[in-house]
């Protein structure tokens, strides 16, 4: 399932036929209901129906043949946590269903694709949004609609006031809008600097990483650079998921290969590389002075050739 993406913006869009979305932090989930399953994807294509058994049974509520698109959030303290989202998405089948007792997780959708075997995707955004509202608000939690407005002050005021509660920023979608799938046709607006940046290696050690070797989004020749000194947390967190993907035998934590790279005020540092790919959240700003900081992984995204999803 190809998932409609959104390019980032500066400021808030206005305009006549414009309609503001929340912007959730959380992972991106295609829910399809089948005449005899519930199928859950992440944003890389992965299946991951048994991370999240509460959400397969809401989802058989829905009419066989419907197709869902958006965010799965784990509350937490009042706000969303995406850090336990993520410890979700990466739980054994054994553990999944000891996790959705204690950490529910909740599915904000945004969009209907398919409902009762008919294709909606030809269909304008606010056609969309209408059958979407009809179909969940009678089902009621963890499935429920995203909030949306057709006024600017509106959102304004959400993106100034919901960042309290986990929410990331907004996304401005046309009223007479197709789904625009695998395009970067819906914008978003959101509060901080920060892409999604392809890890195509590390430094130091795969025990105790000391940094990632990152590809950035949009620079011109997309040159590896060296983001700075990792957390502890991160650390801890790379280390693990460079331990499992040596438990599973894949070519990257064993090192397909490596080289050097020129790290800031250290010159050229060697480094493994990881095959395949993975992504990670950075700040930066538009030079490479400082080094990019990784401020989380993002294992549900696999890096596509511009690492912008949404």
């Amino acid at each position: 399932m190809r998932v409609a993406l959104a390019a980032a913006v500066r400021t808030l869009p206005r305009g006549p036929g414009l309609a503001y979305e929340p912007k959730f932090d959380g992972h991106r989930l295609v829910i399809s209901r089948t005449p005899t399953e519930v199928v859950l994807q992440a944003r890389s294509g992965r299946i991951v129906t048994s991370a999240f058994p509460d959400l397969e049974g809401a989802a058989r509520q829905l009419p066989p043949e419907t197709v869902l698109d958006g965010e799965v959030v784990v509350w937490h303290a009042g706000r969303t946590d995406f850090a336990l989202v993520q410890r979700r998405a990466a739980a054994t089948p054994a553990r999944a269903a000891l996790l959705a007792q204690s950490l529910p997780a909740s599915y904000a959708a945004f969009d209907v694709l398919t409902l009762a075997g008919l294709d909606l995707r030809s269909r304008p955004y606010e056609r969309r949004r209408a059958l979407l509202v009809d179909l969940l608000l009678p089902l009621g939690p963890p499935i429920q609609p995203v909030p949306m407005t057709t006024d600017p002050e509106l959102a304004a005021t959400w993106y100034e006031t919901l960042p309290a509660s986990g929410i990331e920023g907004l996304v401005i979608k046309r009223l007479d809008q197709p789904y625009p799938a695998g395009r970067r046709a819906w914008r978003k607006l959101r509060h901080t600097e920060t892409r999604d940046a392809a890890v195509i290696g590390w430094t130091g050690p795969a025990r105790r990483p000391v940094a990632l070797v990152l590809v950035l989004p949009g620079e011109e020749d997309e040159a590896p650079v060296v983001s700075s000194p990792l957390s502890p947390a991160l650390r801890a967190e790379t280390a693990a998921l460079l331990a499992a993907t040596a438990a599973r035998g894949e070519e990257g934590e064993r090192g397909a290969g490596g080289g050097t790279v020129t790290a800031i005020g250290l010159g050229e540092v060697p480094y493994r590389l990881l095959d395949p790919p993975l992504s990670a959240e950075v700040r930066h700003t538009s030079t490479r002075h400082p080094p990019p900081e990784v401020l989380r992984l993002r294992p549900d995204l696999a890096p596509d050739p511009d690492h912008t999803p949404r």
